[in-house]
């Protein structure tokens, strides 16, 4: 093996005096105001009939959800305190800046405010999820980005040819390579253990492969829940089994068999979710397309 690359970026993108901007929150920043140009993209060809204030206030609305539901999901789920947080340090919830989002509760967060937002303009449901659902791929891929500049969310050790060391897996590294010696001897060449890039294989997959298949089969005339039916297939299948490869969270472990994840937990609600949006879709109606620009609200 060469050597392998360095995952050793600066987090900061850029200082403004005393105040750091990090590229994580750069990237959730790129994600909404993606999301929010292919929306309205999208809404101008007739994908969803409301307006441009109303595809607006859907998008914050999305935002919010992002945000609340994804940090709570993770504070109940994930933060290494469990849920003794609630009582003893209550604030930790608003601590976003030390770190800890859901993917999964994002995602419910999302739902939450989609669905409120689809009663008040009278659509359905899952025509709004539908729509929404191809923007999602995008925040994901940039999300991702943000896990490996930071050098988080790393691998397992392996022998691929694309395999990274992660400076900051220091300490994990030293304790596996103390309990075997090939291990050690790859710690010595390298510096660190060569490990896989779970980050990409999930920017790769939940990012790119999903906005080409989602964003292909949107732009055709097609049926009710077939693509939040997709969206939750796709994504489910792909956490799963990227969650092969990627480090279990430090404070949670493998929880079963030596292998289930969390993760992989949550996410098999969304394979079985999505296979039976997919049997819906076989007798929904096929969506029209809107003609006419919707009249702007007063």
């Amino acid at each position: 093996m060469t050597q392998p690359f360095v995952v050793q970026f600066n987090p900061v993108a850029v200082h403004l005096g005393p105040i750091q901007v990090h590229w994580y929150g750069l990237m959730y920043l790129f994600g909404f105001l993606g999301c929010w140009m292919l929306g309205e993209y999208r809404r101008k060809r007739g994908r969803l009939p409301v307006s441009r204030d109303a595809l607006g206030d859907l998008m914050f609305y999305l935002m919010m959800g992002v945000i609340v539901g994804g940090r709570i999901w993770y504070m109940l789920f994930y933060y290494a305190g469990g849920n003794r947080w609630m009582w003893t340090d209550p604030l930790a919830l608003f601590r976003v800046w030390d770190g800890g989002m859901s993917f999964h509760g994002g995602l419910v967060g999302v739902l939450v405010a989609g669905f409120w937002w689809s009663h008040r303009h009278k659509l359905h449901f899952f025509d709004t999820v539908d729509f929404v659902a191809p923007l999602v791929p995008l925040g994901l891929t940039l999300g991702r980005l943000g896990n490996f500049i930071n050098g988080e969310l790393w691998g397992k050790p392996g022998s691929v040819p694309w395999a990274m060391i992660f400076p900051n897996a220091h300490d994990e590294d030293a304790a596996l390579a103390a309990s075997d010696p090939h291990l050690a001897q790859l710690m010595q060449q390298y510096g660190g253990l060569p490990r896989h890039p779970s980050q990409l294989y999930e920017l790769a997959l939940e990012g790119v492969v999903m906005f080409t298949v989602l964003w292909v089969v949107s732009m055709k005339p097609r049926p009710r829940y077939l693509i939040s039916g997709l969206f939750a297939l796709m994504y489910g299948c792909f956490r799963f089994a990227v969650e092969f490869v990627r480090v279990p969270d430090i404070q949670l472990g493998y929880l079963a068999w030596g292998w289930l994840t969390m993760g992989q937990i949550q996410s098999l609600p969304l394979i079985l979710i999505g296979l039976a949006l997919l049997w819906l879709a076989r007798k929904a109606p096929t969506l029209p397309l809107a003609t006419t620009e919707p009249q702007r609200s007063a």
